[in-house]
């Protein structure tokens, strides 16, 4: 590969025209959007009141859209999302969009390129929270709600709730309410958010949490969100069967990740730091449990929560934090591919109950807590079914048991009850079936952590990380098995939420904003043209492309003993070339090898000297495929750019 960089003449492009804060404009929003509206990267925009896109109405927020409210003592503005209106939320990597407070904009460098005036891939983490409201969305789903009256406990297209944290503005009020008989619903898509200082608290106990999503539809597609700080959960989810992919949830003030009434959607790729955002109790500032699931209210009503995730790195607070995975009401979890580490308390804590009236497992017929953990997941309730085919409304566990901890690994739980109920259900001892690793002390699962100096709350000792690489690391670098290839979930090789040499939060959020992680990642996927029989092939990068570094670029989950091509090129901006055509470069070049018979194959080079900064070096493997057509597959295209 050196005899073609070496060769090689380069010349930058002209740079791109940015827009200058005398151009923009401090839009005040301040009733509700009756039709369809788009705000745009050239203006900020203030939410001066909960704000309601109504049924019927569509708001697209294109990328580098800044949402900053005023900051009032209880909270500014929120958004919320109506069943029947969609919200279309536009961000990229190098731009997204960030909804936050006025105080967070004013710790920004100051840079007149911005319309706020501040660079938004700066900042300073401040201790607070309740500064704004929060991103609430309402669908059309199935959900199971008790509290409701005329809500039956069969499935029903007329059950509905009153979301959390909002407030009626007349008896009747149908813009609260979420859930309905469509699992498709469709409630729009959000890549790339960043909600910051948010979670307005309305009265005791009900408070907004940074995202919430009630009965949203399997149509509805979120990916690249992040939580930081929040007064109440990071994101909760009611109902529906929304998927999530990518998200990144730290210092939240109850449950960072919370699922309830009935959801049957998948997750992929989260990750949990686990902290405070303000200091007041437990639930209301300092972090509770990591993950929390909620089957049912009441607990032998349907939908049941039925899920899996997968590859999850979860950082608990070692001190005061509550559980790893909290489970009630008969939920119906699979965690597969992740990372436990630093728990406070119970790896498994068996809750039962959700203290809002519902009852536990075992309750009117349903599962006991221990069968639920040695059930088939093809089993499902009879206890007031769907009145069709139940199979056709739970989809999101397609092997395994009903609950289950399997392919992941645990490391410095040093809570003295951490493992008492993972024992007793099996997740561990670790042992061929359920592919458990119990990490010895020298072996940290990511590449780093560090926690700042104690914080004394009201509710104990908080050691706040401060500094995170959160790839993985010895034990997570590779799993025994990995997600399906079912046009969701992304077949992933190994444990945690990141791939081994690279990260996605570099660029879009506030953990690297305020210096937590990375500010760059080694290498970024651009999407793969076509999955391969053998899994779905694709690049993995690592180093930094400095002059002179050594660096590796890896093919993983490709077809074994295949003949291939890699193809390399320069460019001096986005060039992708994937497709069914290559797209030529200023300059590229291309290799013929073979992939390992365990389909890999990893390419060192050493970067030559003389690369101007800001380069992207591109690369992209043609794999041998037989056994498909056409018969050579694409992987995916791989970028990094010199600093």
């Amino acid at each position: 590969m050196n005899r073609f960089i070496k060769g090689t003449a380069l010349s930058l492009l002209a740079a791109a025209t940015a827009v200058t804060s005398a151009d923009a404009a401090e839009i005040m929003v301040s009733s509700n959007i009756a039709t369809s509206t788009t705000w745009t990267a050239d203006n900020t925009y203030n939410l001066q009141d909960q704000i309601y896109v109504l049924p019927g109405a569509t708001l697209t927020i294109e990328a580098g859209v800044v949402v900053a409210s005023d900051t009032t003592i209880n909270g500014g503005g929120g958004l919320a999302i109506t069943n029947g209106a969609q919200i279309f939320v536009k961000g990229t990597q190098s731009q997204p969009v960030i909804m936050t407070s006025k105080s967070d904009v004013a710790t920004w460098t100051a840079d007149g390129s911005h319309p706020t005036g501040g660079d938004p891939t700066t900042g300073t983490w401040r201790a607070s929270a309740n500064e704004w409201g929060n991103l609430t969305i309402m669908g059309d789903g199935y959900i199971s709600e008790n509290a409701t009256i005329g809500n039956t406990a069969v499935p029903s297209a007329s059950n509905v709730a009153s979301m959390e944290g909002l407030i009626a503005a007349m008896p009747g009020d149908t813009n609260i309410l979420y859930g309905g008989g469509n699992d498709a619903d469709d409630s729009g898509s959000i890549n790339h958010l960043s909600i910051r200082y948010g979670g307005r608290v309305i009265g005791v106990g009900d408070e907004l949490n940074g995202l919430s999503l009630g009965a949203l539809g399997r149509e509805t597609d979120i990916s690249h969100v992040e939580i930081m700080n929040n007064v109440d959960d990071g994101v909760e989810i009611w109902g529906g069967c929304a998927n999530l992919k990518y998200l990144s949830i730290w210092n939240i003030g109850d449950d960072s990740l919370d699922i309830d009434q009935g959801y049957r959607g998948k997750i992929q790729f989260v990750l949990i730091v686990q902290g405070y955002s303000v200091n007041d109790s437990q639930g209301s500032g300092v972090g509770d449990n990591c993950i929390e699931h909620d089957g049912a209210e009441n607990s032998h009503w349907q939908p049941v929560t039925t899920t899996s995730i997968y590859n999850a790195t979860v950082i608990g607070q070692p001190v005061i934090g509550d559980g790893g995975t909290a489970w009630r009401d008969n939920a119906r979890v699979q965690h597969r591919n992740s990372i436990f580490m630093d728990l406070g308390e119970r790896l498994v804590r068996f809750d039962d109950v959700d203290g809002d009236g519902a009852q536990g497992y075992g309750h009117m017929g349903t599962l006991s807590w221990a069968d639920t953990w040695t059930t088939d997941y093809t089993a499902t309730s009879t206890v007031n079914p769907f009145p069709t085919d139940p199979s056709e409304f739970y989809k999101a566990q397609t092997s395994g048991k009903l609950a289950e901890i399997t392919d992941s690994v645990f490391f410095r739980n040093l809570n003295g009850s951490a493992y008492t109920e993972a024992i007793n259900v099996g997740v561990l001892p670790g042992n061929a079936t359920n592919n458990n690793v119990l990490a010895a002390s020298m072996d940290q699962p990511i590449v780093s952590i560090t926690r700042g100096a104690p914080v004394t709350t009201v509710v104990g000792t908080i050691l706040p990380v401060v500094s995170l690489d959160p790839r993985p690391a010895n034990d997570a670098l590779t799993s025994v098995n990995s997600a399906p290839a079912d046009g969701f979930y992304t077949p992933a090789n190994y444990r945690g939420a990141f791939a081994p040499g690279e990260t996605w939060l570099a660029g879009w959020t506030a953990s690297t904003a305020y210096g937590f992680t990375p500010d760059s990642s080694p290498w970024s996927l651009e999407g793969c043209a076509k999955e391969g029989i053998f899994g779905q092939p694709s690049l993995v990068g690592s180093g930094t492309l400095a002059t002179g570094s050594v660096n590796s670029m890896a093919l993983v989950n490709a077809n074994p003993s295949a003949v291939s091509a890699l193809f390399v090129g320069f460019a001096g901006g986005s060039t992708p070339f994937k497709g069914g055509i290559l797209k030529p470069l200023p300059f590229f070049d291309f290799f013929t090898l073979n992939t390992l018979a365990n389909g890999t194959r990893t390419i060192p080079f050493l970067m030559p000297a003389g690369v101007p900064s800001g380069f992207e070096l591109w690369f992209q493997w043609a794999i041998q495929d037989p056994t498909a057509f056409p018969a050579v597959s694409l992987s995916n295209a791989v970028v990094g750019t010199t600093p």
